[in-house]
């Protein structure tokens, strides 16, 4: 009837283009399913076959547990690290124009197409006690090559992109209007930057460091060759898990990569809870 109208129901609505939630929700289950859970699911089917002693004889060895302080504190000093001087270069490529900026913006991502393996011949050539660099800081007294020090510079040279290009879409969506309007009302800018911005930033911070963290935790080419690998000093715990699986200790290496595997989740759970109330408070504020 002319002039009437109909009520619009699921039915007459227009079917997208992209397929249907069951089917997506189904894809993605089977996707991950087959990527991450089953493979982590063998760790532990791999590592049941250890009694209780043996199992915790493995994991709590003096070796392994020096193994693991080194992994997570020198993951941990290199994500703190990367994410102020994340935040500095990322402020530095949205807020600014400078000549050669195209060129330090290609830059940031050079460790992710790097090689691992050829950023550690090529950190530990440059820090060795006889390289270009480490030559210059042996006479202070101050070696990193073959140190905890120099895992932490590796872990920095690998991670800064996780941080840098998380926080930069966040930058380049922020408006400037709030912070001209916040200065032009009489706030210094450092009381702009904590009161205004550094909020908004937060939960990309967060999601920065911990990519960063848990990417330095599992790092083994860029750290293998500058770590020295000396037992109880610089050996990494994925370096331990590759000696087990040369002596063909199936189990022990699962056992040692499992303890990794439970703490590096929690503290990535923890990590996206402090996120979530970041974003919360943000929301409600």
């Amino acid at each position: 009837m002319k002039g009437s109208t109909l009520p619009i129901n699921a039915k007459t609505k227009p079917r997208s283009i992209l397929p249907g939630f069951g089917i997506s929700l189904g894809f993605t289950i089977f996707y991950l399913c087959i990527i991450v859970l089953i493979p982590l699911a063998g760790v532990f089917i791999k590592t049941s076959g250890l009694s209780w002693d043996q199992f915790w004889h493995t994991v709590t060895n003096a070796r392994v547990v020096a193994s693991y302080r080194i992994s997570f504190i020198t993951a941990f000093a290199a994500a703190i690290v990367n994410l102020v001087f994340g935040l500095i270069i990322a402020w530095v490529l949205v807020r600014y124009r400078f000549p050669g900026k195209k060129l330090i913006d290609s830059l940031v991502d050079l460790p992710f197409a790097l090689p691992t393996a050829v950023a550690g011949i090529a950190l530990t050539a440059i820090y060795a006690p006889n390289g270009w660099i480490g030559s210059r800081l042996e006479p202070l007294g101050i070696k990193v090559a073959f140190t905890p020090l120099g895992i932490t510079i590796a872990l920095i040279f690998i991670g800064l992109p996780f941080v840098v290009r998380t926080v930069q879409p966040v930058l380049q969506d922020l408006e400037k209007d709030t912070e001209e309007a916040a200065v032009m009302l009489g706030a210094f800018r450092w009381r702009t930057f904590r009161r205004i911005i550094l909020p908004e930033l937060i939960p990309p911070l967060l999601t920065g460091f911990a990519l960063a963290f848990a990417r330095g935790i599992g790092e083994y080419g860029s750290v293998v060759f500058i770590s020295g690998n000396m037992p109880m000093k610089t050996e990494i715990a994925p370096l331990l898990i590759m000696t087990k699986l040369e002596q063909y200790d199936y189990k022990g290496a699962t056992a040692i990569a499992l303890v990794m595997l439970v703490a590096s989740f929690l503290l990535l759970l923890l990590i996206n809870y402090l996120q979530w109330r970041s974003n919360r408070r943000v929301v409600t504020g």
